[in-house]
């Protein structure tokens, strides 16, 4: 197979402690700051959206009268773009695309089947997923044939695309790209995400105008929006019988998540017990439900159906929100970015606890084992609709109505009067 052409980076948006020591920044990217047009429907409408102020804030003055000077640590520091200044471009003319569609999903077979066929007469090397294409629906199709023997093919867990693919294309909803995210442990491809789901808050493209927005995409000219990843570590302590002794065993798996880790009670009655550490801290212990650690993506998903604040996704930010703690005093909180959280069982909890990823990997916490967790050098590079502030903003208000209220009726001056 062909591999496709890497988009090289000129600023690096993230530059992680030495937790994430060895890791590389964000692949795929390269931000300029020129005023370009973006990918809204008018020039006109693109004007209207655009500001003139940047929202990134000042860099801190790190001295501090005549003597006192604040320690300089550059494996400590994140740096954090610009939101009004990331912008995608490419190094060479990206040649090929990774297509997710959401599986058995009969009203994306003919949206699919058009998109894929636009890349091909483009001459883009077009990637599906092995069981894509088991649905009978498209392997059955002769009209579809032709495109079908063009395609690349993979099978999740265990072929590596990260190296063949140059950008994304999700059809779905949230969970498309969501699972878009997993597929990529490391760097991730620019992700051009349409709304063809049920919420849609993660995909601000609809697909009816999909030729004019690909082409714009594949010529690099859109904003783009770094959404930031948890790196989840989870080691489990295991039993290895050795002539009749027990010899303690560990097993590390690690994850890249975008919206939420959730730690839970499961099927058990009782409460769950879990201790909080930051960086290396007992912060406190959770009783309750669970508790949901989530990206500022993920502070939209479950994080705000458990009452956290929404956190816009340029903010540098990890979110700590309990699910039904048995206290009422036990709030939401937010910590910076670059911190090492861990959660593991307290001594005296009185059943296990289970872990997801994404509302995925679903697996069992015993005694002994240990989750941690801090912001991924991997983000998630989102294009943009119009830009990253009034994407979300648009989000908040088509997807869950954000402050959405009868309009309370002017006085005239007659009943001012009274």
């Amino acid at each position: 197979m062909e591999t496709g052409e890497q988009v090289g980076v000129e600023a690096v948006p993230y530059c992680c402690s030495d937790f994430d020591s060895g890791e590389t920044p964000a692949r795929g990217l390269a931000i300029r700051t020129r005023k370009t047009r973006s990918l809204s429907t008018s020039s006109a409408t693109a004007c209207d959206y655009r500001r003139n102020q940047s929202l990134h804030g000042p860099s801190p003055v790190t001295t501090f009268g005549p003597k006192a000077c604040m320690l300089q640590n550059p494996h400590a520091v994140m740096h954090i773009q610009d939101p009004a200044s990331q912008r995608l471009t490419w190094n060479k003319p990206p040649k090929s695309v990774l297509v997710v569609k959401k599986i058995q999903d009969a009203s994306l077979l003919q949206p699919f089947k058009e998109l894929c066929v636009f890349l091909t007469e483009k001459n883009m090397i077009v990637y599906v997923e092995s069981k894509v294409l088991a649905d009978t629906a498209i392997a059955g199709d002769e009209s579809f044939g032709a495109v079908i023997q063009k395609f690349c093919t993979f099978r999740e867990d265990l072929d590596d695309i990260s190296n063949r693919v140059d950008f994304i294309i999700c059809l779905g909803g949230d969970g498309t790209l969501l699972y878009a995210s997993s597929l990529f442990q490391e760097s991730v491809p620019p992700v051009m995400a349409f709304h063809l789901g049920s919420l849609g808050f993660l995909t601000p493209f609809k697909f009816d105008t999909y030729q004019s927005q690909v082409t714009q995409i594949i010529e690099g000219n859109t904003a783009i929006i770094l959404r930031s990843r948890l790196r989840v570590r989870v080691v489990k302590k295991g039993i290895i019988m050795t002539n009749g002794d027990s010899e303690g065993s560990r097993k590390s798996m690690q994850y890249q998540v975008l919206n939420e880790v959730v730690v839970d009670r499961g099927p058990s009655s009782y409460l769950s017990n879990v201790d909080l550490f930051l960086d290396g801290h007992l912060i406190t212990t959770v009783q309750g439900d669970g508790v949901i650690v989530s990206t500022p993506t993920g502070s939209t998903a479950y994080a705000v159906a458990a009452g956290a604040s929404m956190i816009h996704p340029n903010v540098p930010a990890i979110m700590i929100t309990p699910i039904c703690p048995h206290s009422l005093s036990f709030r939401p909180i937010v910590v910076p970015a670059g911190v090492e959280l861990k959660i593991m069982l307290s001594r005296d909890a009185r059943n296990t606890a289970w872990v997801s990823f994404d509302g995925r990997k679903r697996q069992e916490i015993c005694h002994g084992d240990s989750i941690t967790i801090t912001t991924s050098c991997f983000p998630v590079p989102s294009i943009c609709f119009r830009d990253p502030v009034n994407d979300w903003f648009e989000s908040l208000s088509q997807c869950l109505h954000w402050n959405v209220r009868k309009k309370q009726n002017y006085l005239s001056s007659e009943e001012e009067e009274f």
